[in-house]
């Protein structure tokens, strides 16, 4: 009896509906329908959801919560890898705010983030970074179960982005991030670009992951951010999903993922 056996057992016992396996799953009610029916694969939602439904123990594990003040900043941040995307997020930068909620949304993470700080952009975005890294990071523990790579491609009318992770315990970011150099178009961004490089960068190395990140096409600096936010998102997802294949085991041939 596989994953998905086990699950509509567990249906078919407690006699729950569709809709309400999809409620506690955190899927809509057709992809329930057309996975239990195996008419499509199992995605990370509905992985990870089945996974908390059959080992309860899992519940409210991956979940951190990281407070940071410094005389450049206040940041008190909530993670939750496995909230199915809600999220609340304030830093005083719209844009910003944005971006960060396309990564909650499309990684299906739940975050709540309050941010100020003394009005410089950099210190903020860097000290997010920073926060956000750790809470991922610490969320995961030692790794175990998760599928630990992910990718992901995403377009957005002009813009084409692609982000690649390895949570492999390494920092390591390599990034080709093509947008504009006029300091009129970094208008649509509300803040200069090359913060952007610096977010990816300080994430990578306080979530000790390997990231490679490119905007492989587009005019528009505002869709480039969207579409690398939202790859960003994706290949997080993927990476850190539960592999039903190796419960409980780490995904490693030396037996450790480096700290």
């Amino acid at each position: 009896m596989d994953l998905v056996d086990r699950i509509v057992d567990t249906q078919k016992r407690n006699g729950y509906t569709d809709q309400k396996m999809a409620d506690i799953i955190g899927c809509s009610r057709p992809t329930y329908q057309r996975t239990r029916t195996r008419k499509i694969a199992e995605s990370g939602t509905f992985l990870r959801g089945a996974l908390k439904i059959l080992y309860p123990e899992l519940n409210n594990n991956r979940v951190r919560e990281v407070n940071r003040k410094t005389k450049e900043t206040d940041i008190k941040l909530k993670l939750d890898i496995d909230n199915n995307g809600k999220h609340k997020i304030d830093t005083k930068i719209q844009m910003f705010d944005h971006l960060l909620s396309q990564l909650a949304q499309h990684g299906r993470f739940g975050i709540t983030l309050s941010a100020t700080g003394d009005g410089n952009q950099h210190h903020l975005i860097e000290d997010v970074a920073i926060c956000l890294g750790k809470a991922f990071r610490e969320a995961l523990g030692d790794k175990s179960g998760i599928m630990r790579m992910g990718d992901a491609k995403v377009a957005m009318d002009d813009a084409l982005a692609e982000v690649v992770v390895d949570i492999s315990g390494r920092g390591y970011s390599v990034l080709d991030l093509r947008f504009s150099r006029s300091s009129e178009k970094w208008q649509l961004l509300g803040f200069p670009p090359d913060l952007i490089r610096h977010f990816l960068e300080t994430f990578a190395t306080e979530a000790r992951l390997n990231l490679h990140a490119s905007v492989l096409n587009g005019a528009d600096d505002h869709h480039k951010a969207e579409a690398l936010f939202k790859a960003l998102g994706r290949a997080l997802d993927m990476a850190t999903g539960l592999d039903k294949r190796i419960s409980g085991e780490l995904p490693s041939t030396k037996g450790r993922l480096e700290e």
